[in-house]
């Protein structure tokens, strides 16, 4: 997901960190995932820059479609992949691939779902949808999740 605006006033809303507007990834790491690490994540890990941890994890499938990476992921027969959906509150550079990593579980890939209350919903990749400003502030204002 990507959110695209020339209004000012609602890009510092989304992006001010003191309003904590949650981000929802899927991600998948390097390793078998377990409870333990998603205990982890949600108990805080601690990074170069602080202490971050997740609002909420937990372990999910595959997702269902994919489109082709590039370059593509590195592929280990013997190394077993996992998935996880990770919420945070904060938008540190490259906060959900140091955090993984602080677990021991690398991340070989990450999809933003949502932020705030606008989410993927049913666009396919490389799919978009205009959302007009006054509709994206009336969304903000009332958090249900929106698909786009």
């Amino acid at each position: 997901l990507m959110l695209l605006t020339d209004d000012g006033r609602l890009q510092a809303r989304i992006t001010e960190p003191s309003k904590k507007l949650a981000k929802t990834y899927v991600v998948q790491v390097e390793g078998t995932a377990g409870p333990q690490h998603i205990d982890a994540l949600k108990s805080g890990v601690r990074l170069k820059d602080g202490p971050a941890c997740a609002i909420d994890a937990r372990l999910v499938p595959a997702p269902p479609v994919l489109w082709p990476r590039q370059p593509p992921i590195r592929y280990r027969a013997r190394i077993p992949t996992s998935w996880a959906e990770i919420s945070i509150d904060e938008g540190r550079n490259r906060q959900i691939r140091r955090m993984t990593a602080a677990i021991g579980l690398p991340t070989l890939r990450l999809i933003r779902l949502s932020v705030g209350p606008w989410s993927v919903g049913n666009l396919r990749p490389g799919e978009s949808r205009l959302l007009e400003n006054e509709v994206a502030w009336r969304n903000l204002e009332s958090p249900p999740q929106v698909p786009l």
